[in-house]
């Protein structure tokens, strides 16, 4: 029985220090091992004592629980990890866009550039395919609005999905 109950305070303690820890995540798990608890309790209270309940079975059901709780520690950490990656890739997307940007200034480039009526709406045929009008010069300055890269060429800016081909100057 003193097993039992020192697996039930290293339970208790495991569970505190858990506590601390979702509060400030802000889960229903802290109340899961709060209940698990207290029903394991209250079936030690309930039961026959002329036929008390064997101590390998609260073991397993508390190494059960331990386990199930590790994994909800263990799934956690890996939403942690996946959150990390996915802000890294996204900087380093940001970051090679910024360099791509930077990198044609100088150059001799052709955009595709889609023709618009004087509304600004795009001209499209009859099939509806987009019409362009290729415009080709030196980039002059590059600069970024909103997280897309715009490069200036001639009197005019164009985003750098617009280029169609890059030189290096003659």
């Amino acid at each position: 029985m003193s097993s039992i109950t020192s697996q039930l305070t290293q339970l208790q303690t495991n569970t505190a220090i858990n506590e601390s820890k979702q509060e400030k995540k802000g889960t229903n798990d802290v109340t899961d091992a709060n209940m698990f608890l207290k029903l394991m309790l209250k079936q030690m209270e309930q039961q026959d004592p002329t036929e008390p309940t064997d101590n390998s079975q609260w073991l397993a059901q508390m190494a059960q629980y331990s386990s199930l709780e590790a994994m909800n520690n263990l799934n956690s950490s890996f939403g942690e990890v996946a959150n990390q990656l996915k802000t890294m890739n996204e900087t380093i997307s940001s970051n090679a866009s910024i360099t791509q940007t930077l990198s044609l200034v100088g150059k001799d480039v052709t955009l595709n550039v889609p023709k618009t009526d004087e509304k600004g709406k795009i001209i499209t045929d009859e099939k509806g395919n987009i019409q362009y009008d290729k415009v080709e010069g030196t980039v002059s300055e590059a600069s970024f609005t909103d997280g897309t890269g715009y490069i200036k060429v001639g009197d005019k800016s164009y985003p750098i999905g617009y280029v169609d081909s890059i030189k290096n100057p003659q």
